[in-house]
């Protein structure tokens, strides 16, 4: 591969969803069903980043890593659960981390999970 592609570009927000470079996927800021209990939008989060992936050709079964930011952490068995249904033994390493979101409504503004993966390409070797 030469270069750097990058796909869903968001200009008001001044960054790319997804980025391909060496092989590597970078997928960030995957969230979804915003406003709906945690379980919700962890499942949320996980629809997104395969929609994203599926702009270069790749599944689940791809990602190497992700990162899992929780508004509260405490909310990491579901987020296993729903990992142990999606990647089925095939898991990647992960990172769980607690955060206030920045996000539209403040506190209030209903974000409790957001989803930043890396993926590798096997069909570029």
């Amino acid at each position: 591969m030469s270069g750097i592609k990058r796909y869903d570009v968001n200009e008001e927000w001044a960054h790319s969803g997804v980025v391909e470079a060496g092989g590597f996927v970078f997928v960030n800021y995957c969230v979804g069903n915003v406003g709906q209990p945690a379980e919700a939008q962890i499942r949320g989060a996980f629809d997104e980043l395969e929609t994203r992936l599926s702009l270069v050709g790749l599944t689940l079964e791809s990602v190497v890593k992700f990162d899992a930011m929780f508004r509260d952490i405490w909310n990491i068995p579901i987020m296993e659960k729903v990992v142990k249904e999606r990647f089925r033994g095939k898991y990647p390493a992960r990172k769980s981390i607690q955060t206030e979101f920045a996000h539209k409504g403040g506190e209030d503004g209903g974000l409790c999970f957001q989803l930043d993966a890396i993926a590798y390409n096997t069909n570029l070797r």
